[in-house]
């Protein structure tokens, strides 16, 4: 994978920690910064991890769907991509968590979890392309924490809208990509 590629997967993977972020900043105020890289550091953490997993169970799996694996990586990834685009476009605006119980660990951990899913499912793809999991998987980790540091800081100026739409550049950008993977094995 180029470092364009890894970039793009990493900002995608990050845009629904992102979009979290921003909800939970907008709900909190004006969130302290420990906050806003306590934040970031446990979706990172996750985000990081999630692929890691995917990955090895799909390495597990690989000798026996190698003549499918093109198919398999376009299938994860566009499912993946419009998912984010049906959550982004059936969420409501009432639908963040405002109470301060959204402020525990558990449930910011619960969240993380919760928004990697799709980050295990993309580890699961590229374990039938030749990548290095570990670089893919820290720039995914990295983004993250970056993108959900600054979404805490920002939440509140820039509201629920702006999350929506990265949540919708996201999935396009992720159907894209498989789509560019499934072209360019069939072309090969």
């Amino acid at each position: 994978m180029s470092p364009a590629t890894i970039l793009v997967l990493a900002m995608s993977m990050s845009v629904d920690a992102f979009a979290v972020s921003v909800g939970r900043g907008a709900a909190m105020g004006r969130p302290r910064l420990s906050e806003a890289l306590r934040t970031g550091a446990v979706f990172g953490a996750v985000e990081a991890a999630t692929p890691l997993i995917g990955w090895a169970a799909g390495m597990a799996a690989s000798s026996y769907v190698e003549a499918i694996d093109h198919w398999i990586a376009f299938g994860l990834l566009a499912g993946v991509g419009l998912h984010m685009l049906v959550a982004a476009f059936s969420r409501r605006d009432e639908d963040v968590d405002d109470t301060p119980r959204g402020r525990s660990i558990w449930v910011l951990l619960a969240t993380a979890l919760g928004t990697s899913i799709d980050a295990m499912a993309v580890g699961v793809s590229l374990a039938f392309l030749n990548v290095n999991i570990v670089v893919v998987a820290l720039a995914i980790g990295a983004t993250t924490f970056l993108m959900s540091s600054g979404g805490m800081l920002v939440g509140r100026a820039v509201g629920q809208r702006f999350g929506r739409v990265a949540e919708v550049v996201a999935g396009v950008a992720l159907c894209g990509l498989g789509l560019a993977i499934l072209i360019e094995h069939l072309s090969a």
